[in-house]
């Protein structure tokens, strides 16, 4: 399997900020760097020595292997480190948990203890896909912005440090536009991805509307990307370790129960299921209720024409995955959200007008 760049994990949005100054996209002409995978020092990308020691413990000299017979591709600087904008008014940092103190003005005084408790298995299996947001109090000390609950596990689960964003700003659209311009350029995983997304969502005031805009993408893709977090934290780490593409991972999410999802991952793994052979296998454990024994020897009963254009037609009209399933005595509709900001375009789309919560 080719080795990818880099990336985010463990560091999820923070993959998008640079923890120093923007870095040159051309290596100097001087130096030759072997067609190698190689493990840098530091974000600057500069060279270590005279040596470097690959990921699977091959040591190349920087001199020893001429540009000539280098692989361009692989050899190619910015594949090795992504070059990042500027962030003004934020910078990304592990930070020592104790130095951490909560927002005085939360509002959120009790936390929910099985979702914290998905939340310390989540970060023991995956890492810290979403850093928290702080302020800077004095040299010693931060305040929590965003992301109380993740502080809280990680005191948990004993972890000693934290990645958080570090504010300096308070101009939102300012850092947000900071944000999404460096989606483009990290080397994201699938799951890094949605982690993302879902962030800027939530805590930087994006919209559906703006993220598809500024990365291209349609607002269903960016929905079924988001969705990916609500795997079982096992099946996450395999997708972000490049073991289950976001094709599997998909699929998987067709499946109700986390124990199903997390066989069928198994499966794919051992027997090195195609996508294909996935979606066959998914389809036919929901006609016949059972994911694991399934085999991919035939393809469920196709929609009446009909249906599938009337469901392609209304994803058309929400922006958003929509099945029409018809059985003997009752069919349904579903269509599919990803967050609460979602839901309520869509039901304003419908036109059902929505009840203001009494104060």
């Amino acid at each position: 399997m080719k080795n990818r760049p880099r990336g985010g994990l463990g560091r999820g949005l923070g993959a998008l900020i640079p923890t120093g100054p923007a870095q040159p996209a051309v290596v100097p002409a001087e130096t030759h760097v072997a067609a190698v995978p190689v493990e840098t020092g530091s974000h600057s990308g500069d060279p270590v020595g005279d040596a470097r020691e690959s990921t699977n413990g091959v040591v190349v000299s920087a001199e020893a292997v001429p540009a000539s017979v280098a692989d361009p591709q692989a050899a190619a600087p910015v594949e090795i480190e992504p070059v990042l904008s500027p962030v003004p008014g934020a910078r990304f940092a592990e930070i020592p948990v104790d130095s951490i103190v909560p927002n005085p003005k939360q509002p959120r005084q009790v936390f929910d203890e099985e979702a914290l408790e998905e939340l310390k298995t989540s970060i023991e299996e995956v890492g810290f896909l979403q850093p928290i947001v702080v302020r800077q109090l004095d040299d010693e000390k931060y305040e929590i912005v965003m992301g109380e609950r993740r502080w809280r596990a990680a005191q948990e689960v004993g972890r000693e440090t934290i990645p958080a964003i570090v504010r300096d700003t308070r101009d939102d659209a300012m850092l947000r536009d900071a944000l999404l311009e460096n989606i483009h350029r990290a080397n994201l995983n699938p799951l890094e991805e949605a982690a993302a997304y879902q962030q800027l969502l939530d805590e930087f005031g994006a919209t559906h509307e703006e993220l598809a805009r500024r990365i291209g993408r349609s607002r269903p893709q960016i929905s079924n990307t988001i969705r990916l977090l609500n795997l079982p934290a096992q099946v996450q780490r395999r997708v972000a370790a490049g073991v289950l593409s976001a094709g599997h991972a998909r699929a998987l999410l067709s499946l109700d129960e986390p124990e199903a999802q997390e066989q069928l991952a198994l499966r794919i793994v051992a027997e090195g299921l195609s996508v294909r052979a996935t979606e066959e296998i998914v389809a036919l454990a929901l006609s016949d209720g059972s994911a694991t024994n399934a085999a991919p020897k035939r393809r469920t009963k196709p929609h009446a024409p009909a249906l599938t254009d009337l469901a392609d037609r209304l994803s058309d009209r929400f922006d958003t995955r929509v099945k029409v399933d018809i059985g003997r005595s009752k069919g349904k509709i579903t269509i599919e959200f990803a967050t609460v900001d979602d839901l309520e375009r869509i039901v304003g789309i419908i036109g059902v007008e929505q009840q203001e919560s009494a104060d």
